[in-house]
């Protein structure tokens, strides 16, 4: 059996699970609400205060599935109760970041500044002029918008100029070392 797959998914306090006849996973909580088709391969049960994912055979492709559909539920659980964010660094000699509203318009270096409107599920918060704060209750939707914004100036390994998660660490290379 999968090793993520058995692993129940607990339901915290305050969340509503419901699974519809067509296999389609709801999860309400305090922060919304997130629907999830899932194959009508595999079995998703709420049994008391957790769900239980299980799959009817042992082929490599039901197995992937069912590991994969267990995490989606439990990152769904997750986000509606406590929520996902990334949070990324502008690192460069002018570069900054402006909130307007409920757009974020970003100087990077261009002879333009970009902007970003927040989507449907997303919030932006800018703690100060060269910090980003990706905030929402879908992890996928929270990640792709965060890597949108880290793709419009990728962090160059000399100076390590432009923008990057605040974890990520950049290996710096040397450059040229001239004639001797």
């Amino acid at each position: 059996m999968s090793r993520i797959g058995r692993l129940p998914v607990v339901i915290p306090q305050g969340v509503e699970v419901k699974i519809a006849p067509d296999n389609k996973v709801t999860v309400k909580g305090p922060k919304g609400s997130l629907d999830l088709a899932v194959n009508s391969i595999i079995k998703v049960a709420v049994e008391g205060n957790e769900v239980k994912v299980t799959r009817p055979n042992d082929e490599k492709n039901v197995k992937a599935m069912h590991g994969l559909y267990r995490k989606l539920i439990a990152n769904m659980v997750d986000g509606v109760s406590k929520g996902f964010e990334k949070a990324l660094i502008l690192n460069g000699v002018g570069y900054k970041v402006a909130k307007q509203g409920k757009k974020i318009v970003l100087s990077v270096g261009y002879s333009h500044p970009v902007e970003f409107v927040e989507s449907d599920g997303i919030t932006f918060e800018c703690p100060s002029a060269t910090e980003i704060v990706v905030k929402g209750i879908d992890k996928e939707l929270v990640g792709q918008t965060a890597a949108n914004i880290r793709k419009v100036r990728n962090p160059d390994p000399y100076h390590v100029y432009g923008v990057r998660y605040k974890d990520e660490v950049i290996v710096r290379k040397e450059g040229k070392t001239g004639k001797k």
